[in-house]
């Protein structure tokens, strides 16, 4: 039937229930939220799949019966063994094959999807604004550079050069730095085929040479099929990521055991900027350092913006944008011993 095909494209949980309360239909989004198949779902009474709430339970079977228009009410499900709070939605369906529909949505990846659509547009302001800024900075540093040669040549001592290199040397110093702020946007994405697993190792093996005393774990579904990205880019994003939680570990000695993990899966129906994508790659980079501080949580994908002695600010900025050139997003959750960053890519068939 074309209007239960339907419900696969959306992003939230759809439970279709029978006059007992038993599950009919259940969407692709249902699999992932109850982690079932939908073999198994379909024929399950509605109110096994909640941990025992009587008010749920009361509102299911009062909607199956055509006794409530509808109700909104948080729950708690399992998923696996961790406790899941949910917002379920109760509708009674007259003229309809079905008696009830449930609509069920994870709260915590609500909130994610809100604040990666909040970073995305911060981000982009932030960008026209340097890029505007890097086009006002470069003729006048190209101008101090000149005037810095043609002075190096005139000097009559030359143990004076050495103050005309210094001024050389800052005004390439500022130019490389002006040309990454306003460069991510300049250069075509050159799509091709890649294997994530084969970007993975290759990040493993740099930061492994240079971060000795950081363990590196690898954590891959096996399963990923290779699709389309910009190699190049999608690699530096990624060794921009594991690099900083390396860099963080490593200036924290209080780290017991410095580690990072590198976990790779297939997530079905994920909206990445305002667009629902049927199934998307992410990539987890997990650290057991010292968190996210609280002062750069709402920062941290800033240009210049760094918690870190000597950072430049432009790791993540430049991982973050290098994703929404691909569609994607990058989002995070942090505690102490427990940071995990996600790049999030959308799996297109090839």
């Amino acid at each position: 039937m074309k209007f239960v095909e339907a419900y696969d494209l959306l992003a939230t949980t759809v439970l279709l229930l029978n006059s007992e309360g038993e599950v009919v239909v259940a969407n692709s989004a249902a699999e992932a939220m109850f982690g079932r198949s939908r073999r198994h779902l379909i024929g399950q009474p509605a109110v096994q799949l909640f941990d025992r709430d009587p008010s749920v339970e009361q509102s299911i079977r009062q909607a199956c019966q055509g006794e409530l228009a509808d109700c909104r009410q948080f729950a708690m499900i399992r998923r696996g063994f961790e406790p899941v709070e949910v917002a379920v939605t109760s509708i009674a369906l007259t003229q309809q094959p079905w008696s009830a529909l449930l609509e069920i949505k994870d709260i915590e990846q609500s909130v994610l999807v809100d604040r990666s659509v909040r970073i995305v547009e911060e981000i982009d302001k932030q960008h026209e604004l340097l890029r505007n800024l890097a086009h006002e900075v470069k003729n006048p540093l190209g101008g101090l550079r000149g005037a810095a040669q043609l002075l190096e040549s005139e000097l009559p001592d030359p143990s004076l050069q050495e103050y005309t290199r210094v001024i050389i040397s800052e005004a390439d110093r500022l130019q490389t730095l002006v040309d990454r702020l306003a460069a991510p946007q300049r250069m075509p994405v050159q799509w091709q085929s890649v294997n994530i697993h084969e970007i993975c190792e290759r990040v493993c093996a740099l930061i492994r040479a240079e971060f000795r005393d950081v363990a590196i774990l690898r954590d891959y579904d096996a399963s990923m099929p290779e699709f389309k990205a910009d190699q190049a880019r999608l690699m530096q994003a990624l060794l921009n990521v594991v690099r900083n939680a390396a860099q963080i570990l490593s200036a924290n000695p209080a780290t017991t055991s410095p580690r990072i993990t590198i976990k790779t899966r297939v997530a079905r129906q994920v909206l990445l900027k305002h667009k629902q994508h049927r199934m998307a790659v992410v990539v987890s980079v997990i650290d057991n350092g010292p968190g996210v501080p609280d002062t750069l949580r709402d920062r941290i994908f800033h240009p210049l913006v760094t918690g870190r002695d000597g950072g430049t600010g432009l790791g993540l900025s430049l991982a973050q944008d290098f994703l929404q050139q691909h569609g994607g997003v990058i989002e995070f959750d942090s505690h102490p011993g427990h940071t995990e960053f996600r790049l999030l890519l959308p799996l297109e068939p090839l």
